[in-house]
């Protein structure tokens, strides 16, 4: 499993065509108004209905990062139309308009996503975050320059999902601005940034 609309099979990366699911890294907002992990979840929700049965996959096409896009299913059920009723991904129309219709579904019923407020998966990975979530008791946004907690290494979530530390005095440094409400964070030491899954530039 890799995220909400990717899986592995023997050693090959199958990207659901049709859907997107939110981002690993990214976040929404739920019905009771307070940021979730939708990314995450949109991932174990795939991994509880796959469990141990068998993924059958027909490849539609190859995309831009060479992974095989495909229509799958698990014991007769259609995965990537399967996430989107269940409100884990939208209709990916872009590329087809296959599951409009699950879409549809899911939204009239407040399932999954439609239940609150989210950033499309297509303008998360583009920059755009969720603007409505209600601020914290400290701020989620910090300016370029500021620390938290005597903290100061940046760890930044880039427009593709990929997490990266900056160093005080580095290139990226001043214009990079952490938004904690988007998974973003700040790091004592490098040692830290590396074991919580961020990489250097």
């Amino acid at each position: 499993m890799i995220d909400g609309d990717t899986i592995e099979i023997r050693g090959a990366r199958i990207r659901f065509h049709g859907a997107d699911a939110p981002e690993s890294a990214q976040t929404c907002q739920g019905a009771d108004g307070r940021a979730y992990r939708c990314g995450q979840q949109a991932a174990l929700a795939l991994s509880d209905k796959i469990g141990s049965s068998n993924v059958t996959c027909r490849q539609k096409d190859i995309d831009r990062y060479q992974r095989i896009v495909a229509q799958c299913a698990v014991n007769g059920t259609d995965l990537n139309g399967w996430l989107v009723e269940q409100g884990y991904a939208l209709a990916y129309r872009q590329y087809g308009t296959d599951y409009v219709p699950q879409e549809e579904a899911a939204r009239k019923a407040k399932r999954g996503l439609w239940a609150g407020s989210f950033t499309p998966p297509w303008d998360w990975r583009r920059g755009e975050r969720e603007t409505s979530t209600p601020v914290p008791a400290r701020p989620t946004t910090s300016s370029p320059g500021s620390v938290a907690g005597g903290c100061k290494i940046k760890g930044n979530i880039s427009a593709k999902g990929e997490k990266i530390y900056h160093l005080p005095g580095s290139g990226s440094y001043e214009r990079t601005a952490i938004n904690e409400g988007a998974g973003e964070r700040w790091f004592c030491s490098e040692d830290e940034a590396v074991a919580a899954g961020w990489r250097a530039p």
